[in-house]
């Protein structure tokens, strides 16, 4: 080209070609050799400083637009289920552009605040201005940090909430959000940590009055990432749901299907109803009925509420609140099975011998209305001949039938022998406003047990039925303990006086009879603890690899469907096995079981975390009055740092540091977990009984200090200064003088 582009040749140029935008792209483009090259750099940074381009390195793009290749960051579906992303870094005015991701098969799946590596191309005529597809994926997004805000002239700082987390970030005046001194606040790290100074983050919410009772649970909500507010449109679809009419389903409205539930129940999706078999071949048998809400007729495959009720995974319960998984209008009216209206359900009829064995099982997608809804304690009470107004009328009918099944079940389950762990719950009483007014262990009665065993027998039915169909589902999988983890048991057995035998196929009668030695001896709690610690964690695939723990081959959660994503699909199955209707297991669906089951298996970690947590906060703020005070306890764990001991009368946990221990320096023994004086062999482990006195307690870490003075019933030398002479301060400096030098000899040697 003889002559110059106009500047308007080269932006559209540019625009039009944005993979080439090199200086030297440019050139090339335009045919410019030589000494116009000068010119050409002279009109690009024109074109810089009037704003019309920006300039990255060596390229030139759009100003305000985004390189071919980005890093992104996942902000989520939106209400469509449409994946969204945000660049990484924008410099942009305004906001950053809308990219979608448009997924191709093979890609990992990505969640929310994932970073990955993005070939963009720009978009017109869309509600968003880039489509994006996968390179590679990079990791998670940045660290998120949830604490107090200390405001400064420079911005601030933020302590974390975290347990045993000592170090700050530093937050940028302009990145503060607007926060207030003392507020507690959510951020995110900014830029990489760096090994001098305070890292830096930016406040991205305010969490308000960190002194607030509530806001124990919203804490841990914020920390753990739960989803606590549902879309609109989401909310929408829900509120807009009917009931349900008898059409072809099976009319149940007749049989007294009763719930009974926790006397707190926030929502009834399971109820039953059991009698006498009267067939004659069959003497003495049983019948059990366990209906469940029907949420698959109102959360369909890949609608809105689909969508989100799969994010979430399942429901999350705090003591003052719960994060469902789906919407109120749902949750806690058309799919709860409240007293006395019709309501959608699938039930499954099953046949007992009288020793407690399943002969036969049924299902059917039904309509029923049940006639009372009750909690654990007045039905227990009833049984035990207390009855009150509203179960008195129900006893003969319809409680006393239930306990002479479950009688049977009981039988069954004693041959059975699933694992018997004797682990007390313990339940938090709050106030109005959210204190906590007392700490107690709840009641185990028959009418919890005789509830759980009519549920788990329906989990059975429920994976018998579609395994013999032959119709994919979620398994809920419990495998057996690793060799490592029931060595360890072993070993903790042994030193307690009790005997694991070796050289066998381990079942739970084996685990059962070790617990049984150990009951009713100080060992007890010890052996229980140390049993559930020797378990793999369950989880959710669409491959049967059996329930160690229930000594179940077949087992499949069905019974809660309005609170786990897995019963959701169990349900669907079932209908799909049934040919019920359209809104069974779509091909969709059936495909990606294995990421369902990942997935779900991480929230209801995630949940499980999030609740631990909340409730170790609200122990602590109940405890927090009475640091001082001295209580008793046994020693649930031993680390390097000091032994955690489980108090008696809350059941909470705090750790004793090492420390404080004596005037020695102490060895851990990972094995055996305990803690070994180096020069009075004085030995801490699991289950010895301990007088501890509270130190600390920080609720809004969860933190709980403890100073050990009696050790199985005698006195521990006090250390008042709080470091060991001589311990790991002094030894830590000697290890460290030892590896310099060795470090120096070596240099030396490779010199000569």
């Amino acid at each position: 080209m003889s002559k110059l582009p106009s500047r308007d040749d080269i932006l559209q140029w540019i625009s039009d070609n944005p993979t080439k935008t090199a200086k030297r792209d440019i050139a090339r483009a335009f045919g410019i050799k030589g000494q116009a090259r000068i010119d050409l750099k002279r009109m690009l940074k024109e074109l810089e400083a009037d704003g019309h381009l920006t300039k990255r390195k060596k390229t030139y793009r759009e100003k305000d637009g985004l390189p071919p290749v980005s890093v992104c960051r996942v902000i989520g579906p939106d209400a469509d289920g449409d994946l969204f992303l945000e660049p990484a870094e924008w410099e942009g005015e305004g906001d950053a552009p809308r990219i979608l991701f448009v997924e191709k098969k093979g890609d990992p799946a990505l969640a929310e605040g994932d970073r990955a590596l993005c070939r963009l191309a720009k978009v017109s005529g869309e509600d968003h201005a880039y489509e994006a597809r996968l390179i590679r994926r990079i990791g998670a997004g940045p660290a998120k940090i949830i604490g107090l805000f200390r405001a400064s002239s420079e911005g601030g700082r933020i302590t974390p909430i975290d347990k045993g987390s000592d170090r700050e970030w530093r937050v940028a005046a302009g990145a503060t959000e607007g926060a207030k001194d003392g507020e507690l606040v959510e951020a995110e790290q900014t830029g990489p940590k760096s090994r001098m100074g305070l890292p830096q983050a930016r406040i991205t919410a305010r969490l308000g009055d960190p002194s607030a009772a509530k806001a124990v649970s919203l804490i841990a909500i914020h920390q753990h990432q739960i989803p606590d507010d549902f879309p609109e449109e989401v909310v929408a679809d829900a509120e807009a749901a009917k009931p349900v009419s008898l059409g072809k389903r099976e009319d149940l409205r007749d049989l007294p299907l009763v719930t009974i539930d926790p006397s707190d129940a926030r929502d009834h999706d399971d109820a039953c109803y059991a009698h006498a078999d009267d067939d004659p071949k069959n003497k003495g048998g049983h019948v059990v009925w366990v209906a469940i809400a029907d949420v698959a007729h109102y959360v369909t495959p890949g609608s809105r509420l689909d969508r989100e009720a799969r994010k979430r995974g399942n429901s999350t319960y705090f003591p003052d609140r719960v994060v469902p998984m789906l919407p109120d209008a749902l949750s806690g009216d058309l799919c709860s099975l409240h007293e006395g209206v019709e309501r959608a359900c699938i039930a499954v009829r099953m046949v007992l011998d009288k020793d407690g064995n399943k002969l036969g099982h049924r299902f059917v997608r039904g309509l029923m209305n049940s006639p009372a809804a009750l909690n654990y304690e007045e039905v227990q009470a009833g049984q035990d001949g207390r009855p009150n107004d509203k179960v008195a009328p129900l006893m003969d009918g319809v409680i006393a039938p239930l306990y002479v099944a479950y009688e049977a079940l009981k039988a069954a389950r004693e041959r059975r022998q699933p694992l018997e762990l004797d682990l007390p719950e313990r339940k938090i009483v709050l106030d109005d406003e959210g204190r906590v007014t007392s700490v107690a262990f709840r009641d185990r009665l028959d009418a919890h047990k005789l509830i759980e065993e009519f549920m788990v027998l329906a989990n059975v039915a429920a994976a018998e039925t579609l395994q013999e169909k032959k119709v994919p589902l979620l398994f809920r999988v419990h495998e057996e303990p690793s060799p490592e983890k029931l060595e360890s048991l072993r070993e903790i057995a042994g030193a307690s006086g009790f005997n694991l035998a070796k050289g066998q196929v381990l079942q739970t009668r084996h685990l059962n009879r070790l617990l049984a030695q150990a009951q009713d001896t100080e060992h007890a709690e010890l052996m229980n603890i140390s049993a559930l610690r020797s378990m793999t964690q369950a989880y959710y695939a669409p491959e049967n690899f059996g329930h160690f723990g229930l000594a179940l081959k077949n087992y499949a959660h069905f019974t809660s469907p309005i609170r786990r994503y897995a019963d959701l699909i169990v349900h669907r199955a079932l209908v799909s096995a049934h040919k019920w209707g359209g809104d069974g297991l779509d091909a969709a669906a059936i495909d990606g079981l294995k990421e369902t089951g990942e997935h779900i298996s991480t929230t209801e970690r995630r949940s499980m975390v999030a609740e631990r947590d909340t409730t170790d906060r609200y122990l602590a703020a109940f405890l927090a009055d009475r640091v001082g005070t001295e209580v008793a306890g046994r020693i649930s764990g031993a680390v390097s740092f000091g032994v955690f001991v489980k108090l008696d009368e809350t059941g909470a946990d705090g750790l004793v540091p090492v420390r404080g221990i004596g005037r020695e320096y102490f060895v851990h023994d990972r094995e055996a977990q305990t803690l070994r004086g180096e020069k009075t062999g004085l030995t801490l482990g699991l289950g010895q009984r301990v007088l501890v006195r509270i130190a600390e307690a920080t609720p809004m870490t969860g933190g709980l200090t403890l100073d050990l003075l009696e050790l199985e019933g005698r006195a521990v030398p006090q250390n008042p200064g709080g470091r060991r002479p001589g311990g790991s301060g002094g030894r830590r400096k000697l290890v460290k003088h030892r590896k310099k030098g060795s470090k120096l000899r070596k240099k030396a040697a490779r010199r000569k």
